[in-house]
């Protein structure tokens, strides 16, 4: 019974990326999304043959990757190809999936595991149900930079233009510091057991997913002005990830981990009661 509502939620999940691709009215955008979910898939059989996760992140990367600078480059326009803001995108989305991808996949080279995937890699429609919502992840994230970018405008360089990069920029800055705050944290042998309240840490317990959220929020404002009708439905960006991240992994998981590891720890009790789930505390 498990392992059919599994593969339900995979075909749903599937259907649920491609009708936004299709309002998108981008040929272009409804491949990308195909070769996001076909990367997957395939990564998908390898993976559970050998009963490893430690390239699902880094495959995740290499996705974005690809259907970004897809889409670029299969553009019918000609001018998007040379329009600045087109560029700009790109390697902002690049950069950031470059960066990830590589510290990810670093990280559960050194741990050995991905302690999520524990009770997933054993069943196959579970396993597969994963990878199929890194194909949804990839596709919404990137879905209105995709529909931008392909437009017969392209990118526009405006006032939104230069707001989204700023925050783009704000956020990728946040993701990078808190990671390597708590790298630097973690590679202290006495820390081992502990959990980190200093630096960025001290204003929030999530600051690396703060910055996720809000770099999404400013490839939405970067790809606004772009967008017409039906289009704006991809603007699903930042509030899919905000709720991917805080709902249904990442700060769900990993506060329901330090509960069970700190939840009699009255520092640990102190630190959630001052200090922000997500949010910076400005004080």
């Amino acid at each position: 019974m498990k392992s059919l509502i599994n593969i339900i939620i995979s075909f749903v999940v599937f259907v649920v990326a491609i009708a936004i691709a299709n309002a998108s009215g981008s040929s272009l955008v409804l491949q990308a999304v195909f070769i996001a979910f076909s990367i997957q898939w395939i990564a998908f059989i390898p993976a559970y043959i050998f009963q490893t996760e430690k390239f699902y992140d880094l495959m995740g990367s290499i996705t974005y990757l690809t259907v970004i600078w897809f889409t670029l480059m299969s553009s019918s326009n000609e001018s998007t190809l040379t329009n600045i803001g087109n560029i700009v995108i790109v390697l902002l989305i690049s950069s950031w999936a470059i960066r990830l991808g590589t510290f990810l996949f670093l990280r559960i080279k050194k741990d050995g595991e991905d302690k999520r995937f524990r009770t997933i890699k054993p069943s196959a429609s579970r396993f597969f149900m994963t990878w199929t919502l890194q194909g949804l992840w990839v596709s919404l994230c990137s879905m209105c930079a995709l529909t931008a970018i392909s437009s017969e405008s392209g990118i526009i360089l405006n006032l939104f233009f230069y707001v989204g990069v700023a925050i783009f920029i704000f956020g990728f800055a946040i993701e990078i510091i808190a990671d390597n705050q708590k790298s630097k944290f973690r590679s202290i042998e006495a820390n081992k057991n502990s959990f980190i309240t200093t630096g960025l840490w001290a204003k929030s317990r999530h600051p690396n997913y703060l910055g996720e959220i809000l770099l999404w929020l400013g490839v939405a404002v970067i790809s606004f002005s772009s967008l017409s009708g039906w289009q704006y439905l991809t603007l699903i960006s930042p509030i899919f990830t905000y709720l991917l991240l805080v709902y249904v992994s990442g700060v769900r998981m990993l506060e329901e981990r330090g509960e069970k590891k700190w939840g009699h720890n009255e520092e640990y009790i102190k630190y959630k009661s001052t200090t922000p789930r997500l949010f910076f505390n400005l004080k």
